[in-house]
């Protein structure tokens, strides 16, 4: 953590576990990052990389951003292909979803309110 209680500065890309750098189930250390308002999550994905399996029973709202790169975000019911950077996509609660790289690429995705991960630190 770099700065005081009230601001702080990092790196989105080193400063995160399992690329969640704002989240509740962040440690309280980590100061203003931890919080269940919001989470945040920089990705990066070679090409052909992704999520294989569903995400299924979302109970959070959530928008994906392209950084950089060709993503493709799958639904049950259709698919959004994000190619230019500021490409966005965003879903509710419900919406199953996986994705995959179509090259290499880099995504900010913001879901709210955060919720405690199983497997995290």
């Amino acid at each position: 953590m770099h700065g005081d209680q009230a601001i702080q500065t990092g790196n989105a890309s080193l400063d995160n576990e399992m690329g969640w750098f704002i989240s509740g189930s962040l440690s309280e250390d980590v100061g203003l990052r931890h919080t269940y308002d919001v989470e945040l999550k920089w990705s990066t994905h070679k090409a052909g990389e992704g999520r294989p399996d569903w995400v299924a029973n979302e109970t959070r709202t959530t928008v994906a951003i392209l950084i950089s790169g060709k993503y493709e975000v799958i639904f049950r019911e259709r698919s959004a292909s994000l190619s230019k950077q500021g490409d966005f996509v965003m879903w509710g609660k419900g919406s199953d979803h996986k994705g995959k790289a179509l090259m290499d690429s880099v995504i900010l995705t913001v879901c709210w309110p955060s919720i405690p991960r199983v497997n995290s630190k």
